[in-house]
């Protein structure tokens, strides 16, 4: 059984979506055991101590540097024994000590279809924003192994999502939380199942 930590930093919706999925089994041979945040504000912290799981809060702005930053969030990471870190909404860039420490188990849920909309700035409604001013008819949501690069690591896997001509960025963005919270569950449990294999920087799953 792999140990799930799962950093984040708002509502916490999509680690709402992995609570559930883990609740009905369809999470094989993982388990969230502690969540990090990086705001005390953050529901998410509510969502996971209504459900046992312990946390933590590292807000970026109580450390002097990013380096310090880091060399804690390594230290929880460490603690908890973590075999997957899934950033749920996580607001802040991982250095590159922690990203080569955890290479290829790190994954990222990111609101549009990678390579377009994605990478610095791109968060949030600004996402969306961008994809209703472009005038794009399809977008989406992707899941992906995080490198040194902004949204720049292996796809896992993509589901496109329609843009309407009366959408909203708040409409928009509800629609592709969905796909969301119907990905980023069905990753984790294939990372879990040892069923992804990186090949040339290509994401392969074998199902």
């Amino acid at each position: 059984m792999l140990n799930i930590v799962v950093l984040v930093s708002g509502g916490g919706t999509n680690l709402q979506a992995l609570l559930d999925a883990e609740d009905a089994e369809k999470i094989k041979n993982g388990r969230i055991i502690h969540v990090i945040s990086s705001s005390r504000q953050a529901y998410a912290l509510e969502r996971a101590r209504s459900r046992g799981i312990s946390t933590t809060v590292l807000e970026r702005g109580e450390f002097g540097s990013s380096a310090e930053f880091d060399a804690e969030l390594l230290k929880v990471l460490e603690s908890c024994q973590a075999d997957l870190i899934v950033l749920a909404g996580f607001l802040c860039i991982l250095g590159e000590e922690v990203i080569e420490r955890y290479r290829n188990r790190i994954i990222n849920v990111h609101p549009s279809l990678i390579p377009a909309f994605c990478g610095k700035g791109y968060y949030g409604l600004r996402v969306h924003q961008a994809v209703l001013s472009y005038g794009v008819k399809i977008t989406g949501a992707t899941v992906h192994f995080v490198n040194e690069i902004p949204d720049g690591g292996a796809i896992i896997l993509q589901k496109a999502v329609p843009v309407y001509k009366d959408d909203t960025p708040e409409t928009l963005q509800l629609r592709v939380m969905k796909a969301e919270w119907e990905l980023l569950p069905r990753a984790v449990s294939l990372f879990c199942e040892n069923k992804i294999r990186i090949e040339e920087n290509i994401a392969v799953i074998d199902e």
